[in-house]
C-alpha cells in the first residue's frame, strides 16, 4: 500500500478501535465486470443525468487492489452490488458475480434481476449458484417494482428470506419509479420482503424510516448518508435522529466503495455526527449484518 493508503487504513483502524470492533461488514460495495465498471466510471466522470453533479471516483485500482483495500480496512464481508440497465443483462452479470464470489472468500455472493420475462428464472438460477443477497436499482433500471413480470421474483425472495438492497430513493436525481410510493405499494403486496433501502432512502429519509417502522423486515443502509458530500445536497433532518436510534437493529453499514468521491474513512466518520451512541455504531457497522447473514461475530480490537 502507498503512504496515502497507510494513512487512511490508520484512520479506519482508529474508528474501529474506538468502538472495540475487530472488523466491519459493508453491505453496499460494487464489484462488476471490468468493462461494465469502466462504463460506470465514465458515466460518473461525465456527471451523467443520473449523477447530476461532479463526482470524482476515489478508488480506481484494478480489482485485486480494491479487494485488498477493503481487507486492509478490516472489512470481513462485503457485497458485489451490480445491476442491469436493460433486458438481457441480469443472467450474465449473475454468472460473473458467482465466479467473483467463488474466488473471493469474503464476498457475500450478490445477484440481480431486471423487469423482464424470465426474471424469476434468473433469480432461481442465481440462488442455485449460491446468491445470498440481491441488488435492485430502480433509478438506473427505470422499472416499476410493481410490474406484474416481477410478481414471482418478489414472492420467491420473500419466501426464501433473501435480502434485496434496493436503490429506491430519489437521490441523486429522481427516476420514474423512485420515491416511497412504489415501495409502499410493493410492501403492501409482499409484506415479508427483506428489503434493505439503500442510502437511507435519500432524500426521502423520513418516508423510508416510516416504512421501516411499519414493516419489521425492512432495513436501511447508510451508503453516503451524513457525509459532507451528501449533506450539501440532501441533509438528514436532525429531528429524525431519535428514529435512527430506535431502528438500531435494522440499519446496516453501506459505503458505495469504490465509487465514492471521498475516502472510505470519511464515510465511517460521518456516522459519528448523528448523536448516536457506541452501541448503535457497533450494531450498524458489524453486528446487524453479522446476524442477517449468519456470520460469526468476533468482538474486540486486535
Amino acid at each position: 500500500m502507498t503512504c496515502a493508503d497507510d494513512a487512511e487504513r490508520d484512520r479506519v483502524a482508529a474508528f474501529r478501535r474506538a468502538l472495540g470492533l475487530e472488523h466491519l461488514i459493508d453491505v453496499h460495495t460494487h464489484f462488476m465486470p471490468q468493462r461494465v465498471l469502466a462504463k460506470v466510471w465514465a458515466y460518473f466522470d461525465a456527471a451523467g443525468p443520473l449523477v447530476g453533479r461532479p463526482w470524482p471516483i476515489m478508488y480506481r485500482q484494478e480489482e485485486a487492489g480494491r479487494v485488498a483495500l477493503l481487507r486492509g480496512f478490516g472489512v470481513r464481508a462485503f457485497t458485489s452490488m451490480l445491476y442491469p440497465h436493460k433486458p438481457g443483462m441480469a443472467r450474465w452479470l449473475n454468472d460473473w458475480s458467482a465466479d467473483f464470489a467463488a474466488r473471493t472468500r469474503d464476498c457475500l455472493h450478490t445477484a440481480t434481476f431486471f423487469a423482464e420475462p424470465g426474471a424469476a428464472d434468473d433469480v432461481r438460477r442465481a440462488v442455485g449458484q449460491g446468491a445470498r443477497v440481491f441488488k435492485c436499482h430502480l433509478q438506473v433500471g427505470a422499472y416499476d417494482p410493481n410490474d406484474p413480470v416481477l410478481d414471482e421474483v418478489w414472492s420467491l425472495l420473500a419466501d426464501m428470506g433473501l435480502p434485496v438492497v434496493t436503490h429506491c430513493g430519489s437521490g441523486p436525481v429522481p427516476g420514474p419509479y423512485t420515491g416511497p410510493g412504489p415501495i409502499a405499494a410493493l410492501l403492501k403486496r409482499h409484506p415479508r420482503l427483506r428489503l434493505i433501502v439503500a442510502h437511507l432512502g435519500m432524500p426521502e429519509y423520513e418516508d423510508f424510516l416510516t416504512l421501516a417502522e411499519r414493516h419489521e423486515d425492512v432495513m436501511l443502509d447508510t451508503t453516503m448518508a451524513f457525509t459532507a458530500f451528501s449533506e450539501s445536497a440532501a441533509p438528514f433532518p436532525p429531528h429524525a435522529r431519535p428514529r435512527l436510534a430506535a431502528l438500531r437493529d435494522r440499519i446496516l453499514l453501506g459505503t458505495d466503495f469504490p465509487n465514492t468521491p471521498y475516502p472510505y474513512a470519511a464515510a465511517l466518520e460521518a456516522l459519528t455526527t448523528q448523536d448516536q451512541d457506541d452501541d448503535w455504531l457497533r450494531a450498524v457497522c458489524h453486528d446487524n449484518a453479522a446476524r442477517l447473514f449468519g456470520l460469526e461475530e468476533p468482538r474486540g480490537f486486535v
